[in-house]
């Protein structure tokens, strides 16, 4: 007899349309498999032959959480590249480790939960690090890079499946999970959304991820723009995946809803594919959506359409092709091209600021190096473990050598003495205990736990002197002279066992708090204070112990003593990502922190040459008036040091650009939760002060001079070209930039916008022309008037140059379009949110699924202004359709009221609309203006005759 070869399922068929095998797969598991699936967790078919599978690996720069990886500057300094295509070489390598790891360690997901696409538009907010951009262009730009690097460039199947974070206008970490963004509809088309819609059309993401927030008071995770928008910018099966616990925040936080039933139907029934909550316990999360399905609250056909999501990415990550897959076999980890690339990164990322000649430094420069991070390579909360590291410290002797270069970190050390009279004291550790926290890769490095094998703190006579650095706002850190940073673990103790500030919650940073004739001192992790034991040092409720401050050495005293007889001072400040400003915390001022400050004093009052190099993950306001030269890298990752110093020596000449503005102060910022980057002239696009350092710009060691501008339209698309010749003696890279301006809008529109841009590399005396295709859909606004975007015609000015204020040429196109007309109120009346200018309101959901209302905020009282409201031969009446209570004022071009419209109290809920009318007389063209009082939700008015 003959053998024949078992049945091969269609979902197994390689041969057959992904869209086919998924139907066949869906057909052939059960109810409660699918259910399972959604889950960010999902179990194994094992009678289907089919694997688990979670969503979400972190790789924002490098493969996180993981343990060691290659670690890439973080993201704000690859947007400060402006280089789409070095962040593609990024993207690759980084999907590369990640299958590396993955034939390793199969609890590294190919789901990658990056990039980050949220625009930088407040630099308090504390995940500014995360973000590429505050401009839209460059934001898209730079994500749609690095998409496609991890995606990979095969037409079938994806090296990695990339989720941009976080849908949507999310840029607060003060009440993330309970506030909300009121984004009226220009923000949204025109800034929020088109850093999402650019990237997805460019069709390398798999998915999003909605955030914790709320806009227009509805949750980002029943939010209607992902159907309305999200879905229909693509053909592809988009993945919509939790942010991690935001399925239970909908009812235990935001209260939106009242059962975690009726959360989760709403959330599945969105969008949301894949649920997020309660780590690798799905039980929570399946229970909910079995529960929602038996009330009737969900179909099967919506579970269906939400697994079929998942599925779509697995097949296109190879999963059920393993033979075919051309990524399976991808061995490539720390490779010399990675840590080339790694370092070239660090390089392009560093911005130039100021420059009065001192950079780059002559050869046999005697070196003062001082500052808390001259000696540090920083790690984020998204960086993977350093295989390699290079302090600026480092990279300076390498290059300089050791002999030339003096150093002084400006800690402040001290003994802290106890009212007994004794001292805190390190006691010293036994050989071999210097593990490294997080070396060894957790999926959650939320859950790794402070060391307990090293000995607690304990008094004596002398004591130990400890490095104390404020980092500002009175928050401490104290490291013991091995390095290591005093850390509170889940016992309670005081160890010196940290090799640097970290976790979820930091367990080593503290605050003095003056009490009596000294200091009690808090660790801020537990909230309590430091007590001294007989079974050594710890922290508890009560007992705290009252500590007197003993001052061995003040910073600044340590910088003037190197400072002085050197030729040149590089000063390097900055901040610990894991420390004031970083997810969860948003920063409370622009300013550099006291301790630094102190110290950069110093360093000028003693040596003029004195040059400040910032490595942070924002910008600051910093007086750089008296300073030789200013430089500002985001923490550029394991190369970070070595990248530094070849800028500093001239080996590379820098052509970082700021990719978000740098404001002169705090009174120049609007308040963190303001997200009306028209109405309150945020960003470069509209700010009208003088900023210290504009968007976009960028110093080199050489000159370039750009001419020979040209423009012309074709079918939809403007041509633009001209060229940059490098005209000084060193080869480096210019990053020319393209904006455009309407001349003489109607309304508000951005004073420049970028619309193009490009990173070349050109020798002495080289020219290069550079063109480019600008769609005119970039000229385009949102019509609040018609519910869509149009091209207004007339003058637009395009200005070529070097950064957003460094304008090298301009000339000036006139574009046809569509002409504006007036509000046909008469036919569509007045949408609350369509208004063009407003005082003291938010929006708000209309309904709990769709729609968008307006109220009065907390002061209880709005102004709303609609312009050019066409009334024709004439109305008798208004109508308003309100919920709530209060009342609505109506008048004309800021006249005299002609109609009050009262809502009396009721035991309605805010979602039980009524229509109010009231009599007026109006003709022609006018402002309408409508007061709001009290807490009533405004959906619409009407005009009749």
């Amino acid at each position: 007899m003959t053998a024949h070869p078992p049945h091969t399922p269609p979902f197994r068929d390689p041969h057959l349309p992904f869209a086919k095998r998924i139907d066949d797969l869906l057909s052939r598991l059960t109810l409660d498999e699918k259910t399972g699936f959604l889950h960010q967790f999902a179990p194994a078919v094992e009678r289907l032959g089919i694997s688990a599978f979670r969503t979400g690996q972190e790789a924002l720069h490098g493969v996180a959480w993981m343990g060691p990886a290659t670690v890439f500057p973080q993201a704000v300094g690859l947007g400060a590249t402006w280089n789409t295509d070095l962040v593609r070489r990024i993207g690759e390598a980084v999907s590369k480790e990640v299958r590396a790891m993955r034939a390793r360690d199969d609890r590294v997901g190919l789901n990658i939960w990056a990039p980050t696409v949220n625009l930088l538009r407040h630099p308090l907010w504390g995940r500014n690090e995360e973000g590429y951009s505050e401009d839209p262009k460059l934001t898209s730009a730079i994500a749609t890079a690095y998409t496609q690097g991890l995606r990979g460039d095969h037409p079938t199947y994806w090296r990695t499946a990339p989720v941009l974070k976080h849908w949507l206008a999310h840029n607060n970490e003060t009440d993330r999970a309970t506030s909300s963004s009121s984004v009226r509809p220009r923000v949204l088309h025109e800034y929020d959304l088109r850093a999402f819609r650019e990237t997805v059309e460019a069709g390398a993401v798999a998915g999003v991820m909605p955030a914790y927030n709320l806009v227009n008071g509805r949750p980002n995770h029943v939010s209607p723009y992902l159907r309305e928008h999200l879905r229909a910018w693509t053909d592809e099966e988009l993945l919509v995946c939790s942010d991690a616990g935001a399925p239970s925040n909908l009812v235990d936080h935001e209260h939106y809803f009242d059962t975690h039933e009726e959360a989760t139907a709403a959330s599945l029934r969105a969008g949301v594919d894949s649920f997020t909550d309660h780590g690798t316990d799905s039980s929570q999360m399946v229970g909910r959506i079995r529960e929602a399905y038996e009330q009737g609250l969900l179909t099967e056909a919506d579970i269906d359409t939400a697994v079929r999501r998942q599925l779509s990415v697995r097949f296109r990550l190879g999963e059920f092709d393993p033979h075919a897959d051309p990524h399976a076999g991808v061995k490539d980890f720390d490779t010399p091209e990675h840590r080339a690339l790694a370092q070239e990164a660090a390089e392009q990322a560093i911005v130039l600021l100021r420059n009065d000649g001192v950079l780059p430094l002559a050869p046999g420069t005697r070196l003062a190096v001082v500052g808390l991070l001259a000696d540090e390579c920083k790690r984020d909360w998204y960086s993977g473990t350093l295989i390699h590291r290079s302090t600026p410290l480092e990279g300076l002797y390498e290059r300089f050598g050791a002999e030339r270069v003096e150093f002084a970190e400006g800690v402040d050390r001290v003994r802290l003495k106890t009212s007994a009279g004794t001292f805190l004291h390190v006691l010293a550790a036994e050989d071999g205990e210097d593990e490294v926290r997080g070396a060894e890769g957790a999926l959650d490095p939320a859950l790794l736990a402070g060391r307990t094998d090293l000995p607690p703190l304990t008094t004596d006579v002398t004591g130990t002197e400890f490095a104390l650095i404020d980092w500002g706002e009175g928050v401490l850190t104290l490291r013991a002279p091995d390095g290591r940073y005093l850390s509170v673990a889940e016992d309670g103790y005081l160890r010196a066992s940290a090799d640097q500030p970290g976790g979820w919650v930091v367990q080593e940073t503290f605050r003095l708090e003056p009490h009596a004739s000294g200091h009690l001192l808090r660790h801020i992790g537990t909230g309590r204070h430091v007590t001294v034991a007989a079974d050594g040092v710890k922290v508890a409720d009560d007992n705290a112990e009252t500590f007197e401050l003993i001052i061995a050495e003040r910073g600044e005293d340590a910088v003037t003593r190197v400072t002085s007889e050197a030729d040149v001072v590089l000063v390097v400040a900055g901040n610990d990502p894991h420390i004031n400003g970083r997810e969860t915390e948003d920063r409370a001022s622009l300013r550099l922190p006291a301790h630094q400050e102190r110290l950069l004093r110093a360093a000028r009052a003693a040596n003029p040459r004195t040059v400040l190099a910032l490595v942070s993950a924002y910008p600051y306001a910093v007086d750089t008036s008296d300073l030789a030269a200013v430089l500002w890298t985001a923490h550029g990752g394991q190369a970070a040091g070595t990248a530094l110093a070849r800028v500093l020596a001239g080996d590379v000449s820098p052509a970082g650009r700021l990719p978000q503005t740098w404001y002169e102060n705090d009174a120049d910022l609007p308040g963190l939760l303001d997200y009306d980057v028209i109405g309150s002239r945020q960003t470069y696009l509209y700010f009208e002060g003088t900023p210290l350092f504009p968007f976009g710009h960028g110093l080199s060691y050489t000159s370039f001079s750009y001419g020979d501008l040209t423009s012309r339209v074709t079918e939809g698309t403007l041509h633009v070209s001209f060229a940059i010749t490098n005209t000084g003696d060193v080869t480096a890279d210019e990053v020319a930039q393209l904006y455009t301006r309407a001349v003489d809008p109607a309304l508000p529109r951005p004073r420049r916008e970028l619309v193009a841009h490009r990173r070349v590399t050109l020798a002495p005396g080289a020219r290069e022309e550079l063109t480019f295709e600008v769609p005119l859909r970039a000229f385009e606004f949102w019509d609040v008037t018609q519910g869509r975007p149009r091209l207004e015609p007339g003058p637009y000015e395009l200005l070529a140059g070097a950064s957003s204020e460094d304008i090298r040429l301009r000339t000036t196109v006139l574009l046809d379009g569509e002409p504006g007309a007036p509000r046909p109120v008469l036919q569509r009346g007045l949408d609350g949110a369509d208004f063009d200018e407003q005082s003291g309101v938010e929006i708000v959901d209309r309904t709990r699924t769709a729609g968008d209302a307006v109220t009065a905020g907390e002061g209880g009282t709005g102004q709303l202004v609609y312009r050019d409201c066409d009334f024709g031969d004439g109305v008798s009446e208004v109508t308003v359709t309100v919920a709530g209570e209060g009342t609505v004022e109506l008048s004309l071009d800021g006249g005299t009221v002609l109609a009050v419209l009262q809502v009396e109290a009721s035991e309605s809920g805010p979602y039980d609309y009524t229509t109010l009318g009231a009599g007026i007389v109006a003709e022609g063209v006018h402002d309408v203006h409508l007061g709001l009082r009290g807490p009533l939700r405004l959906a619409h008015v009407g005009f009749s005759g």
